[in-house]
């Protein structure tokens, strides 16, 4: 079945009950199911006039609002495969994605085009000198009003790609996840049943929409359940209090970062009960994208009263695993059980052992197999290859299942060089190597370290050239031209050489403890 088809069967049993309610400012607007599908045919209409076609790559680059998930849907409903793109992205960025997915065409506002009023339009120019089939589609402030008359036949299902979704690459490049309809469909269904949803859940939703988190798992939950979703533009923790105890919300999605925030805000929110928000509605607070801390669940339950429910997942794999919906049965530092439909194994990532499954209890490399895993990354067919050994995914997580709790998954660390700060994934090479492009920087090497706010910050250490001397501020400004902001270094130590090893191998372990001590 296409994802489109499978929301919007969905949204003919709830026609005239509010599917979201958009907030913006001081501003409110509320679209019901049936006025939502309308859109979304509307929308496919607008595609198919300009010649979109089942296969083609629509790049849709916007800001959080609620014409995103019109063209999301549509786009899928027509056969082609959405890239949500943060708008946040630099030009480069943007021209990578367009030029590697072969973008047919790229949705985005006047407003983002206007920060870069000198790059941007040379950076799409130089996209469309390689992609001749490549137009750009500036959203409108006001909501298309095309007559819902287009018929949707949704082309496309099963293992047809629905979305690509890039990811930081260890080398550098971005790798486009492609995946399916049923990988999607799998996923939401799985969740489903895991959660608990029904249609009088109200999702309080304040994560990003080009990101899988508030895309796949939040947006798709809510829609499938019947659900309505309280949709914030952007997550102020006052106003999330607020409307947990005003709109009768139920169910709360976020990332430790967003939960740290939460609970800076409550306890200023005075010393009285009464004072507190109403939480009376709600019975489920989740947390994903990043590992959330033993401190940050244990402080939340004690000022609350409701433990964190923390699940795993992945760009390439959607959801894996979860803690049970019983609160009881929920444990800090552990993401639960496999979901339905999702099998796992712990397997030895090193030495002659190298693909062997590991014992209870011992650490080893998760690997992932279901209807939930990606079917590749886009044209890489060798990183594909290298991702998949006999049908099982190798996520590069290191982790262990608990013998004496009916193999409770806990992840430990990262085989990879991954960095997740704030919930947003950041591989170490793709910084070291704009890092490494100033002309003052002869090497670099990029950690992450411990932050209560954003679970990791980014940290670079750098050799300079001799002769050159260049500031902090003047290295992380050379970053923020060429990267998105959370991306990049939020603190820069500069030192004489990197430690290496006898194989010239930088040892970032040595480094890491080195630049603890200085923080200190």
């Amino acid at each position: 079945m296409n994802l489109a088809q499978f929301i919007l069967e969905t949204a003919t049993q709830y026609e005239n009950k509010p599917a979201i309610i958009f907030e913006r400012f001081t501003e409110q607007k509320v679209w019901t199911y049936r006025e939502f599908s309308l859109q979304v045919q509307s929308y496919a209409a607008k595609l198919d006039r300009m010649g979109i076609k089942k296969g083609d790559r629509v790049a849709v680059q916007l800001p959080k609002c609620v014409e995103f998930l019109f063209w999301h849907f549509a786009i899928l409903s027509i056969g082609a495969i959405a890239l949500p793109l943060n708008p946040d992205y630099r030009p480069e960025e943007i021209d990578y994605f367009l030029t590697d997915s072969g973008s047919s065409l790229y949705i985005t506002t006047k407003a983002i085009l206007a920060k870069f009023p000198n790059t941007l339009p040379n950076t799409v120019q130089n996209t469309i000198a390689h992609l001749s089939e490549l137009k750009i589609l500036i959203q409108e402030e006001t909501i298309l009003d095309l007559a819902p008359d287009f018929p949707l036949t949704y082309p496309a299902s099963g293992d047809d790609i629905a979305m690509i979704c890039y990811t930081s690459g260890t080398t550098g490049r971005s790798k486009g996840a492609a995946i399916s309809h049923r990988n999607l469909i799998a996923n939401t269904k799985a969740l489903h049943q895991a959660w608990g949803w029904s249609d009088r859940d109200v999702l309080l939703h304040v994560l990003p929409l080009f990101h899988v988190h508030g895309l796949n798992v939040a947006t798709l939950g809510g829609l499938h359940a019947g659900a309505t979703m309280v949709m914030f533009e952007k997550f102020e923790p006052q106003k999330a209090w607020e409307a947990i105890a005003t709109k009768g919300c139920t169910i709360f999605m976020g990332v430790p970062t967003i939960y740290q925030r939460l609970i800076n805000t409550w306890s200023s929110l005075g010393s009285n009960l009464e004072h507190k928000p109403d939480l009376s509605k709600m019975r489920l607070f989740i947390s994903g994208s990043a590992p959330l801390s033993d401190q940050q669940f244990h402080r939340f339950e004690q000022m609350t009263g409701f433990r964190i429910l923390e699940r795993y997942g992945m760009t390439e794999t959607g959801m894996n695993a979860s803690n049970l919906i019983d609160p009881e049965h929920r444990k800090a530092k552990s993401v639960g059980f496999p979901l339905s439909g999702v099998e796992i194994r712990i397997v030895n990532y090193q030495g002659d052992r190298d693909g062997v499954d590991v014992k209870r209890s011992e650490v080893g490399e998760v690997w992932i197999r279901g209807e939930n895993v990606f079917q590749g990354y886009w044209q890489m067919p060798d990183k594909t290859a290298e991702a998949f050994v006999d049908g099982w995914f190798r996520t590069g997580d290191l982790g262990y299942q608990d013998a004496n709790d009916n193999g409770r998954l806990y992840l430990v660390g990262r085989a990879k060089e991954l960095i997740i700060t704030g919930g947003f994934n950041v591989y170490p090479k793709e910084i070291e190597n704009v890092l490494e492009c100033h002309e003052a920087v002869k090497e670099s090497a990029v950690i992450g370290l411990p932050d209560e706010d954003f679970g990791e910050k980014v940290i670079a250490a750098i050799a300079l050239k001799d002769g050159d001397n260049v500031n902090a501020e003047a290295i992380i400004a050379h970053c923020k031209e060429r990267l998105v902001s959370y991306k990049c270094p939020k603190q820069i130590f500069f030192v004489k050489e990197l430690p290496r090893n006898a194989m010239g191998k930088i040892q970032k372990n040595i480094l890491t403890q080195e630049l603890r001590q200085q923080q200190i």
